[in-house]
């Protein structure tokens, strides 16, 4: 994957640094595996705002993708390379030799044509799924199982990867891309290697208009407020507050900078051998 620079032609194009998609070889995705998307605006199912700047944004479909790769022991030909719009990774749709299609993460060295597979017993290759029995320490994994058969949930963005660093009894030590260990059992699956579009994180949108393409909306600073309408608000020139300067916090008074907001999950702390602190 790459990235090119626009030419400065406009203001928006001026500064915006945008994929080439030259790993994308189909244009449209498999109808059998679209399902439509409906828009929360931000909004739960009582109808409240609990996302706030969310809204409008360009329609998309939701692609289908196999995070439990279950299908096991039966190889599968990677038929094309495709953008999703729901995702920064690429994905790659799947034909396997029984005739089913499926969508996996696309890693970083697959190729149009390679065969891959999911089992406990199949080669060290990127794109093959496995325990993390079967997984040889130090490797680098995405789509990380936390429970077994449940799918993967760790590691599923552009660039990204956890690392095995080592294994005792029934549990596998992975360093996760935030900088945590944590301990999972050595019987959940992951998929071998690193995730493809690692360039994803150096994108410029170049205007404004972009993000709102993407479903973000514009939002004011709370210091650009009057005192009634944020705590942050008011002041003679530029304040962070009316009366004298006050920690960041949100309209509502929670501090917005280094809170901790983490529940104790009793259940989940356990497995944590060393925080991302």
């Amino acid at each position: 994957m790459g990235l090119k620079k626009l030419k400065p032609v406009t203001p928006g194009t001026r500064s915006a640094i945008v994929p080439d998609f030259s790993e994308i070889t189909k244009t449209k995705p498999e109808k059998s595996l679209l399902r439509p998307l409906k828009r929360s605006g931000g909004r739960n199912n009582e109808g409240k705002l609990t996302s706030r700047h969310r809204g409008g944004g360009h329609k998309r479909r939701y692609r289908i993708i196999d995070f439990k790769r279950d299908k096991r022991d039966v190889p599968g030909k990677v038929h094309s390379v495709e953008y999703d719009p729901n995702r920064s990774v690429r994905i790659a749709l799947l034909h396997y030799a029984d005739g089913e299609k499926r969508y996996i993460l696309a890693p970083n060295e697959l190729k149009l044509g390679d065969t891959i597979l999911a089992g406990s017993d199949v080669e060290i290759k990127s794109g093959n799924a496995m325990p993390l029995s079967s997984v040889p320490l130090g490797s680098f994994i995405h789509n990380i199982e936390i429970r077994p058969g449940k799918g993967g949930q760790i590691a599923r963005g552009a660039g990204t990867s956890g690392q095995l660093i080592a294994r005792e009894g029934k549990f596998a030590q992975i360093k996760l891309p935030s900088g945590e260990v944590r301990m999972i059992p050595t019987n959940c699956y992951a998929t071998y290697g690193v995730l493809g579009n690692s360039d994803h994180e150096n994108i410029t949108l170049g205007k404004a208009g972009k993000n709102r393409w993407l479903g973000w909306r514009s939002y004011v600073r709370g210091v650009a407020m009057n005192p009634v309408d944020h705590p942050n608000g008011g002041g003679e020139g530029k304040s962070k507050s009316g009366g004298g300067w006050q920690h960041p916090t949100s309209p509502w008074g929670q501090k917005a900078k280094g809170l901790k907001t983490r529940k104790k999950k009793k259940t989940s702390s356990k497995y944590i051998v060393k925080r991302r602190k």
